[in-house]
């Protein structure tokens, strides 16, 4: 009888990177005052006790804080990259060696290996499933129909894995309920903005050493990232051009003093684009062929395929590394354009994401949100559900006494003010 080959603890590049690891883990929770009061609590309390949860998500220092706060909360949790780019390997190692979470990520990994990691989560038969695009939700529900009576529900903070959820709600696969971590306040207005305008200029300096004063940035979406990326742009001293679908997002814009046009007329002008839309081919061929010598794209959006790289590639007559995360390629016309992190999110792939700071208010959503469906299980509809209020202000109460900055509260004569009609002008 031949025996059956036992499965992988864990694929990490190199457990000796752990010490490394732990150090940086530790630095960057320094900058997570409301996760570790969440995690002190949580080790009290161990609401998470029997239950089995899969995070797929960037495996960065903020991540692996969060990671052991939930395990702190008793969660058997198992991590696996949303990004082939974005891992960072010490940190994966250590929390395999130090906190004995199992972890399947490495940076650089290609397609195959992160789509058998996804079928390793699953293996894992999760009860909670922290997503990041709602690969792991989309996999389970068109693949593993039979686990979905094992699920509490999901908790996702990307865009792009939002649209997702939505549609499979219009589509009636989503059978469980799903927590909208990415539009509570004290995630978009911070981690968005903050932590994606600084991160992500971050990433592209860091990937070309160029001076962004004096050049031409084009920003292709103007939600919350968008918003950050271009504030951030025009602080530094770029002129920065908006191209927008939405007229409120673009008079808003327009109104911030940024140029708004259509990317077709954008693409002439511009020395950098950054895609931050969770759409796809926002920059195609058309675009391509009237771009600058030397036009340089990126992308901080979501999946790589906000460029369509595919056409790229098919159009180019070379191509070649210039710098770490930065790929030229050589157009018919003579001209070339320059690809930044291949395409994927460049303030993880040539950087380190967003700073602590902001993370620790994301992460006390994705924490908080894992509790809520389990105190709530069975009660919820299966359906998108927004964060509750009172966590988002929690949250926010918790961040300020983290930071040592006290409010003014209302009087009993303002409560009464307030909640009254008769009491007029």
């Amino acid at each position: 009888m031949v025996a059956t080959p036992s499965k992988p603890k864990h694929e990490v590049k190199d457990l000796a990177l752990a010490s490394v690891g732990k150090q940086r883990i530790e630095w960057a929770g320094r900058e997570m005052p409301v996760l570790k009061q969440i995690r002190e609590r949580f080790a009290q309390e161990k609401p998470f006790t029997g239950v089995r949860l899969v995070a797929c998500s960037h495996i960065t220092t903020e991540t692996a804080n969060l990671a052991i706060a939930l395990q702190a909360g008793g969660a058997d949790a198992l991590l696996i990259a949303s990004n082939p780019l974005s891992t960072q390997d010490d940190v994966a190692a250590c929390l395999v060696a130090e906190y004995g979470i199992p972890v399947f990520a490495i940076k650089g990994e290609d397609n195959e290996t992160y789509h058998r990691h996804v079928q390793i989560a699953l293996d894992h038969k999760p009860n909670i499933i922290i997503d990041d695009g709602s690969d792991v939700v989309a996999t389970m529900v068109q693949e593993r129909q039979h686990q979905i009576e094992d699920i509490i529900g999901t908790t996702e903070e990307t865009t792009t894995g939002i649209v997702r959820l939505r549609a499979m709600f219009n589509d009636g696969v989503l059978s469980f309920p799903a927590m909208n971590v990415n539009d509570a306040e004290t995630k978009h207005f911070f981690d968005n903005r903050y932590g994606t305008g600084q991160s992500t200029l971050d990433g592209i300096i860091r990937a070309t050493n160029v001076l962004l004063a004096g050049k031409t940035v084009v920003v292709a979406g103007y939600g919350w990232c968008g918003k950050g990326v271009a504030m951030r742009a025009k602080g530094l001293g770029a002129n920065v051009i908006v191209t927008e679908i939405n007229p409120v997002r673009a008079i808003e814009a327009k109104m911030d003093g940024f140029r708004v046009m259509p990317m077709i007329e954008a693409a002439p002008q511009g020395d950098l684009f950054i895609t931050l839309t969770g759409n796809k081919h926002v920059i195609r061929p058309e675009h391509f062929e009237v771009m600058k010598n030397g036009a340089m794209v990126s992308n901080s959006g979501h999946f790589d395929l906000e460029i369509d790289l595919k056409s790229l590639k098919e159009t180019a007559t070379e191509a070649k590394e210039v710098r770490n995360f930065t790929e030229e390629y050589k157009m018919p016309n003579g001209k070339t354009i320059v690809v930044l992190g291949e395409g994927r999110l460049i303030n993880l792939a040539a950087a380190e994401g967003h700073p602590s700071a902001v993370m620790d208010m994301s992460f006390a959503n994705q924490a908080l949100a894992c509790e809520y469906l389990v105190k709530n299980k069975g009660k919820l509809e299966p359906k998108v559900h927004s964060i509750p209020e009172e966590i988002d202000q929690n949250i926010a109460a918790l961040k300020l006494k983290g930071m040592g900055v006290e409010i003014d509260t209302l009087t009993e004569d303002q409560v009464k003010y307030i909640n009254s009609w008769n009491e007029g002008t």
